[in-house]
Parts: structure tokens; C-alpha cells; sequence
């Protein structure tokens, strides 16, 4: 169990800052932030939390650091679906909508799916039963064998920019069911190809898939909550996909697009 400061000295060092820059933008003293840390003197729960605002501490995080600090959690954590988060939801249904004819879905952290749009219909048609068992996990429908792998051209590539992505959550917030996740799939090693060119070379990196004859090209762009209170809020992200290409925007937009045709697998 971490104390509050110790807690708070390793979200400083995470975000790079030194105790008088932390200092000077909570407004505090650097010796006050010192003390902090070092568990001299004892914060009350509005000092951490705007330590923590300053540190950009995710708010399942800033409750951590409540309790660390002998607080009760300032922030809630109701269900998406319930009603208390209905006028969100609604907001969340209408960005996806918005989104069609392109496919778009709404992640938790743990990479769950919890919302889609029609647009992605199509591509889970051959997909394996199991794997669309709630909870339905992007990361595992993305990679395994029974799932949409077989159908991503750049499969190495996704998998590298997956794992970038996912181990800078984790270092930023540690989970045990993400860190699983990881170590199943995302590991490097283990037989698995890597990306042949550094993914921090690219501008944006293409999801290429192939169904049958037709190949499709699309790039993503992650929506989140600009002001959440809410832990759930907080961690929720809309995923969209966009057409790189001219021939990829034409099948969207085609009227008669139904399910792609997969040679091996009843339409």
C-alpha cells in the first residue's frame, strides 16, 4: 500500500516534471510539494486533487490517491447504461450515427466494446460465435485466428500499434486484466511477426483489410470526454474509422453493400 506522496512523487516523475514546476503550476511552494511527498506533512483532498489536475491524473487514479490520503473517492463510477449516465449515452449514440456510413465503436479501458454503429456489421459477419460474446474485446477480435486477423493485411503493423498503445495505458494506469491481455497477444516474440517499419515513422497508420477480392483501407481518430466527472466517462473512448483511399469511401457509400463475401464461409 502507497502513501499519498509516494503515489503523487510517481505520477511527477511520469509526467517529467520536477517538484518546483508542480509547484508552480498548483500554486503551491516547491517545499509544500516536498513535504508532500516525503509524508512530512499530510494534504487535505483539495490539495490532491489539484496536484493531481496539474499531473493529469485520471480520475480512477485521483480516487486512489484520495483513499491512499485516508479520503473517501471524490468521483463515481456508474454503469454506461444506467440512468444516471442515459443523457452521455444518448450524446455517445448520436456521435456514432453521425459517423455512418463509416463504422465507429465506443471502448472501455479494459478494450471492451460497449457501443457500435451499424457500419461495422459487415466485418463481424464471419467472425467466430464465441468471440462476440459480451464482453466483446476489440484487442482479441482484431488478433485471434477465428477473429477479423485473417482479414488484415497489415496484421503486424495493427498488432505494434496496438502494443504501443496499450503499454503506454499501463504504464500510465496498471491493470491486471490488461497486462493479461497483453502477454496473450501482444508480446513480443512468441512466433509472432513484427511491424517492418517503426510505427512512430508513420503519419497515420492504415487498417488494410482484405475480404474476398476487395480491400479496403481505413485510418482511426479517438474521441474522448473533454470534462468528465464521471470515472466511467472518464475512461470511455470513441473509435472512428475514416476511408483512405477513394475506392475504400466508394463501398461505404454504395447503397447495395451488404455483408462481404468471404470465399470458405456462407454469406
Amino acid at each position: 500500500m502507497h502513501t499519498v506522496g509516494e503515489l503523487l512523487r510517481r505520477w511527477r516523475h511520469h509526467r517529467r516534471l520536477s517538484q518546483l514546476d508542480l509547484a508552480i503550476a498548483a500554486d503551491v511552494s516547491a517545499r509544500h510539494v516536498s513535504l508532500v511527498e516525503t509524508g512530512k506533512s499530510h494534504p487535505s483532498a483539495d490539495m490532491i486533487l489539484r496536484l493531481a489536475e496539474q499531473l493529469d491524473v485520471p480520475l480512477r487514479e485521483r480516487n486512489r490517491l484520495l483513499l491512499a490520503a485516508g479520503f473517501a473517492p471524490r468521483y463515481a463510477e456508474r454503469p454506461l447504461d444506467g440512468d444516471a449516465l442515459s443523457a452521455a449515452r444518448g450524446a455517445i449514440g448520436r456521435v456514432l450515427r453521425a459517423h455512418e456510413p463509416y463504422p465507429a465503436l465506443v471502448l472501455d479501458r479494459r478494450w471492451n466494446i460497449v457501443m457500435t454503429n451499424s457500419a461495422l456489421d459487415p466485418f463481424l459477419a464471419h467472425v467466430a460465435p464465441d468471440l462476440l460474446r459480451p464482453p466483446i474485446n476489440m484487442v482479441r477480435l482484431g488478433l485471434d485466428p477465428r477473429g477479423l486477423a485473417p482479414h488484415i493485411v497489415n496484421l503486424a503493423e495493427v498488432r505494434a500499434l496496438l502494443r504501443i498503445r496499450i503499454g503506454r495505458q499501463l504504464v500510465v494506469a496498471p491493470s491486471a486484466e490488461l497486462t493479461a491481455l497483453y502477454e496473450e497477444l501482444l508480446a513480443p516474440g512468441a512466433g509472432r511477426e513484427d511491424a517492418r517499419h517503426p510505427i512512430e515513422a508513420e503519419i497515420a497508420v492504415p487498417m488494410i483489410f482484405r475480404f474476398g477480392g476487395r480491400e479496403l483501407r481505413l485510418f482511426s481518430t479517438t474521441t474522448t470526454f473533454g470534462t468528465p466527472m464521471d470515472v466511467t466517462l472518464d475512461e470511455v473512448a470513441i473509435e472512428s474509422y475514416y476511408p483512405a483511399n477513394a475506392e475504400s469511401a466508394a463501398y461505404f457509400t454504395s447503397p447495395g453493400r451488404a455483408s462481404f463475401d468471404v470465399p470458405g464461409h456462407p454469406a
